[in-house]
């Protein structure tokens, strides 16, 4: 009986060994050097020194820093929850749909999500230039004579709006395809019975069908809401296209300035770290859910 309980443990062992080399060696380097002056001199021999919690008491005083997580906590959340609305409803849509509308759409949605981030980011930086871009022409077409020349990227506001439109865009699929397969799985009978008491269009997807679809897509929410918070390569090609970085800056972005651009390593790891402790932070609540469910 002691042999048959330890299979499954010796079964995942050789998973745990992966992830511990491939993914708790740069967080224990991260956390380590977090704690020191890490800089351009180290990258070339010179031993870091070790400060302690000066990087993070330098961080907890710096007003650009919370600007930037107070941005992308907004950004994560809007983005998250239009995914996850926008996701259902095309999978209701394709629910109600008959096959042949429904295979389009799936292979749609398919191309859209499988298509690489720069490849899809070089034709919205296309849509949205300032000078030859889809947009501006098709405004002063029909009749906004002002949006000639105009940079949507200049502004933060107009900046971030097209950048959600782009990360919500390329999310969505993911979300549609994986709530329509939690559809499929209600028994068919549940629907008819609810249609013969009855019960409206609404009254079924709020009632019926959302509660049973509820662990799905708290899965994906969740997914999303980690996804969103660490978007990194959209924010970075939209600020290369036109974007202002200073004002534009999420946390992702904000990293790869002080790591790369300033060379500021210690800095920028304290900086992940509190990005690792703020995915958490969101998170719990919906990890705390699912193994309550799962229990």
């Amino acid at each position: 009986m002691a042999t048959t309980r330890r299979v499954p443990l010796l079964l995942i062992v050789p998973t745990v060994v992966i992830l511990v080399v491939a993914l708790g060696y740069p967080v224990g380097w991260q956390i380590v050097t977090s704690f020191q002056k890490f800089g351009l001199a180290q990258q070339f021999g010179q031993p870091p020194e070790w400060v302690g919690i000066e990087n993070y008491r330098a961080l907890v005083n710096d007003a650009a820093l919370w600007a930037v997580i107070v941005r992308s906590i907004v950004f994560c959340i809007v983005c998250a929850l239009t995914t996850v609305v926008l996701g259902g409803a095309i999978a209701l849509l394709m629910r109600r749909v008959s096959r042949g509308p429904r295979l389009v759409l799936q292979v749609s949605l398919l191309v859209a999500w499988a298509m690489p981030v720069v490849a899809s980011m070089t034709v919205w930086a296309w849509i949205v230039d300032w000078r030859r871009g889809l947009l501006n022409w098709f405004l002063v077409n029909i009749g906004f004579e002002d949006a000639a020349g105009h940079n949507w990227l200049a502004e933060p506001l107009s900046f971030f709006t097209i950048a959600a439109a782009i990360v919500i865009w390329m999310s969505v699929p993911f979300v549609a395809l994986s709530i329509y397969a939690g559809l499929t799985q209600i028994s068919p009978e549940v629907i008819e019975a609810a249609e013969i008491d009855g019960a409206t269009g609404w009254q079924r997807v709020r009632h019926i069908m959302l509660p049973l679809v509820a662990p799905v897509i708290s899965i994906v929410l969740l997914l999303q809401l980690i996804w969103d918070l660490r978007v990194f390569t959209q924010i970075k090609l939209l600020q290369d296209a036109g974007g202002f970085a200073n004002e534009t800056h999420l946390l992702g972005t904000y990293i790869y300035t002080l790591g790369t651009g300033s060379g500021d390593f210690g800095m920028s790891s304290a900086v992940s770290i509190l990005m690792l402790l703020l995915t958490v932070t969101i998170s719990w609540y919906y990890v705390r859910s699912l193994m309550k469910e799962e229990s």
